[in-house]
Parts: C-alpha cells; structure tokens; sequence
C-alpha cells in the first residue's frame, strides 16, 4: 500500500512540475489565423430561395396525371448540393433535378409529378435535403380531385347509408382518411 501511494505521488509530482511552461508560447499565430477563417467560413451556408413555394392544380379529374416545375436559385455565399427530393407520399414524384454543387447564384429546377389519386382536397409536401442551414426545405403541392364518375360502387355503400354519406350516418360508421400530414383526404386502411 505504502509502494502505491508513493508510485502515485511521484507521478503527480512530474506531471505537474512538466508545465512550468508558459502555454501562451506554444501557440502557433499561422494556426490561429487558419482556424480563425476556417469559422468565419462555415457560418457561410448555401441559401435556397424558390419563386413560389406552393403550387395548386386547381379541380383536377380522378388519376388525371399532371406536372409543375419548381424553380429555384442559391442566393447564399456558399455551394449548394440538393442531396434528396421527396415526397410525403408515393402518388407525388420529384426528378429532374442536378445533383451537381449550385454556386451562389446560380438557379436550377425540379419537376414534381402528382397522380391524381384521393379525393377533394388534397396536399402533398415535398422536402428537399441539402446543404443549407436547416438541412431541408419544403415546398407544397395542391389539388382539388373530383371523384370518379366510371368508379364502380361497392356493394356495402350502395347497402349501408352510413358510408355513402347520409345525413344519417353514425360516427363509427363514417369512412376514415388519414390525418397524416400530406396524406390528407388519402385512405390508407
């Protein structure tokens, strides 16, 4: 016992008697200089502005396919890379767009593809991943989906008004929707 803290007390004796330099002559100032503008550089994010950030179809007939582009420009000081687009949902499609670094300045596009599935009112998001300070940004798509007049009807609505929609109907007998965001108005059971 006594050989250990002896062992130990020897040990805390070189430790400490080693710093009796002065720490402040052992910085290097081409190191701080370095250090000081590598900061001051990645306080510099890329910035994507989009000329609109929402998109309505307006009335659209049941799985009518239709398309917009979202155009964007890097209005930050810094490289823009767009990583991922995607959708909340798999009825809304995101391509066409460069996954080449944006310089600041520079603008670029996508494409978003919605197939008209669900019915009234339906809102997709579409998220874009990329370098910029929050890591993603988002953008909304809309459309009004009028029902399917060639859609057959099922048996248990033409026999239960309770699902077609009678004034009558029961609250647990009502069709579910999802309240998922963006997957409004879409029947996932």
């Amino acid at each position: 016992m006594k050989k250990a803290i002896l062992g130990l007390t020897a040990l805390c004796l070189i430790a400490f008697s080693s710093c009796k330099e002065d720490a402040s002559k052992k910085i290097n100032e081409e190191n701080v200089a370095v250090a000081a503008e590598r900061d001051a550089n990645s306080s510099k994010f890329p910035v994507l502005t989009f000329d609109k950030t929402e998109h309505d179809f307006g009335e659209i007939e049941s799985k009518q396919n239709v398309e917009t582009v979202f155009n964007y420009t890097n209005t930050g000081e810094s490289p823009l890379v767009i990583t991922d687009i995607k959708s909340s949902c798999g009825c809304t499609v995101p391509q066409d767009w460069s996954k080449e670094p944006l310089q600041p300045g520079d603008s670029g596009h996508f494409t978003v593809k919605f197939n008209g599935t669900g019915a009234n009112k339906v809102s997709k998001t579409v998220t874009i991943t990329a370098n910029t300070e929050t890591g993603k940004e988002t953008v909304k798509i809309s459309a009004f989906v009028k029902p399917d007049p060639n859609a057959p009807v099922k048996p248990a609505q033409a026999l239960n008004p309770a699902i077609s929609g009678s004034p009558m109907a029961t609250p647990a007998a009502q069709k579910k929707s999802s309240t998922q965001p963006g997957h409004e108005g879409h029947n996932h059971d």
